[in-house]
């Protein structure tokens, strides 16, 4: 049985990450930052008892901030693969702390990196390693982006991942180690944190639809990415370790549309004008915007046998279905006059994403 250790286990593509490696018979051992809140939604239906691999899956507290329990948990787990997901992913948030986005999307790679030469140093086996790169590393590149494209990151996102990336190309040829970097365009899914641009409007668009919202707040609805689903981003970083020789890899649809687009397949699917409801605020716009990020995956289709399933309407489809359903539950709750949301709900955020009032997950 192969061993697998995930870091961001309890975030959207941990998660996916995690059913993937389950189901083909991993023993997963997911990290998880130790928080005074419940914040493993995503992840809890992996320990019902209906779940047959639940007693492959073990969870331990650790921090890409802590050099010294991820070295001794590599070296009590003794993993064959390890996948580096963990990340501070929210682009506009690393505007406002930059430091710390840094310390743990830049050097927390660079922790974990040693720690696996120093596990195969000392055991004499041979460990695989994913590091989570992003579209956001190529910027202000002109698109179609591929491999072979410059990077020009703006953000401390961008950089701090631009970062991690070369630090695993150098531990790899240094040290002989099998690093592999995942450059994934935008990927979606129900499981998307709710302020991120995607679910964001899905989530008000629902809200909207069952009468719980009146409006929601952009920011540049000019901007284009690629659009993917996470369930099948999974895959390809999956592929990647899987391969004789490391190497790195863009995973994207091929396909770019614009916010105003995903804004039209999401409120039109509920029979809605989104231009109703939606205003820009100039609070959500960047200091540097990334106007343009469209991705060639022609590598990955070519040498791991990759390409995505889910299209755009796919995946707006999707969300807005399971969104629905949320903002369904919300609404039964609300006509009873109780403000408690359903787990998984967040009837307390306004379409700015500020809390108005005490939410209880239950």
């Amino acid at each position: 049985m192969k061993k697998a250790f995930v870091t961001g286990f309890t975030g959207q593509d941990g998660s996916y990450l995690t059913e993937l490696l389950l189901e083909k018979g991993y023993e997963v051992h997911g990290i998880v930052r130790r928080s005074s809140s419940f914040n493993t939604d995503r992840v809890d239906h992996l320990f019902l008892d209906s779940n047959p691999h639940k007693n492959n899956l073990h969870v331990h507290y650790a921090d890409l901030n802590d050099a010294a329990v991820l070295l001794n948990l590599i070296l009590m787990i003794e993993p064959d693969e390890i996948y580096n997901l963990g990340a501070q992913s929210h682009v506009k948030i690393s505007f406002d702390v930059p430091l710390y986005t840094a310390d743990t999307d830049a050097l927390g790679p660079l922790r974990l990196l040693e720690a696996a030469r120093l596990y195969q140093e000392r055991s004499g086996k041979k460990v695989k390693f994913y590091q989570a790169g992003t579209s956001e590393m190529f910027g202000a590149s002109p698109p179609p982006q591929s491999e072979a494209t410059p990077f020009y990151p703006r953000s401390p996102y961008g950089c701090s991942k631009v970062a991690a990336y070369w630090y695993g190309i150098n531990y790899r040829e240094s040290y002989d180690m099998f690093v592999a970097n995942g450059v994934l365009f935008n990927h979606e899914s129900p499981r998307r944190g709710e302020n991120f641009v995607t679910r964001k409007i899905t989530r008000a668009a629902t809200r909207i639809k069952m009468g719980l919202q009146n409006k929601l707040y952009l920011g540049n609805l000019d901007a284009k990415r690629d659009w993917g689903f996470a369930g099948d981003f999974v895959e390809g970083m999956w592929r990647m370790l899987q391969q004789e020789k490391p190497g790195d890899y863009v995973l994207a649809t091929g396909y770019a549309y614009s916010v105003r687009e995903f804004l039209d397949e999401a409120f039109g699917m509920l029979d809605l004008n989104w231009e109703d409801y939606v205003e820009v605020d100039p609070q959500f716009y960047r200091p540097a915007e990334v106007e343009h990020l469209h991705g060639d995956a022609t590598k990955a289709k070519k040498e791991l046998g990759w390409e995505p399933k889910v299209d755009l309407k796919g995946l707006v489809k999707m969300m807005v279905e399971s969104d629905l359903e949320l903002a369904k539950q919300e609404k039964v709750l609300v006509d009873a006059g109780l403000t408690v949301a359903p787990k998984g709900a967040a009837s307390g955020i306004d379409g700015r994403g500020m809390v108005t009032r005490t939410v209880v997950k239950g």
